[in-house]
């Protein structure tokens, strides 16, 4: 059982709610959309499924469909006795804003699956903070805007390669696995959806390396038309970049995650 796009309106209706754009609420309303999430995300019985943004259940109900333990976290109260009825008593559901819960708290054990229709709003942060903060997590699959999704899965030299892309690639493996047409919503989004598959990795750094690597993504990037020598200057000076084995000529979007690492490490030590 999922739901369709009159029993999304009958329960919004009988409720007197209507969609909140400023959380992002656009319900999906096409079954097929929500199975192929669930596939896609290659959840089965007894694996452990935390939803963000549950809303009435859609994607929920496909989840449970497969067998697997779904917590189900939503920020609106409006919605926790709807979301309620619909997936009965087999979720655990959480009211809560991820962005103020300590999900490695709430999370027991480990090898989690995020699977969710992310606010668009907000999506890109979530999947940065659940990335660098919640390592029970293992394997994401996360339906987010186009345009966000391909900042995410990007490498280097693709045109949407960004900070965003480096700080995932730090964490994981991120690929696009499928695109979605507005005309799953309710109500209908004026942009397009991507599926995003995203499979944490074993990378290590120092939490020195980390936030250096983080301070000169934002320098950099803030000017990414710039070549490094001159978006970086005042920060890590021509001789540091070369040292680090790159072009100072080079532009942010050139660099992938290893040399984006060199130049770090360099950078930290050109300054001790």
């Amino acid at each position: 059982m999922t739901l369709s796009v009159n029993e999304v309106r009958q329960l919004l209706d009988e409720a007197q709610i209507a969609p909140k754009k400023s959380l992002g609420q656009n319900f999906v309303i096409d079954p097929n959309t929500v199975r192929r999430i669930a596939r896609l995300a290659e959840v089965g019985h007894g694996d452990k499924v935390l939803e963000i943004g549950a809303g009435l259940g859609s994607l929920t109900l496909a989840l449970v469909e497969t067998g697997a333990n779904v917590l189900a976290l939503e920020t609106d109260g409006a919605l926790i006795p709807l979301l309620r009825s619909t997936v009965g008593s087999n979720v655990e559901i959480l009211q809560a804003d991820v962005r103020n819960v300590s999900l490695d708290k709430v999370l027991e054990g480990s090898d989690w699956h995020l699977v969710a229709n992310l606010p668009y709003n907000i999506a890109t942060s979530i999947v940065l903070q659940v990335l660098d903060e919640v390592p029970a997590v293992g394997h994401l699959l996360v339906m987010v805007q186009k345009e966000a999704g391909e900042r995410l899965a990007a490498s280097a030299g693709d045109k949407a390669y960004g900070a965003v892309s480096v700080r995932v690639a730090m964490r994981a493996n991120a690929s696009i696995v499928g695109h979605i047409s507005p005309s799953v919503f309710y109500p209908k989004p004026k942009v397009s959806s991507t599926l995003v598959a995203i499979e944490r990795c074993n990378n290590r750094f120092s939490n020195e390396v980390e936030q250096e690597l983080i301070s000169l993504l934002r320098t950099a990037f803030g000017q990414r038309r710039k070549m490094l020598r001159k978006s970086l200057k005042g920060t890590v000076d021509e001789e540091s970049i070369k040292l680090a084995g790159i072009d100072p000529t080079s532009r942010p979007e050139q660099l992938d995650l290893g040399a984006w690492v060199s130049l770090a490490e360099q950078s930290i030590d050109a300054s001790s």
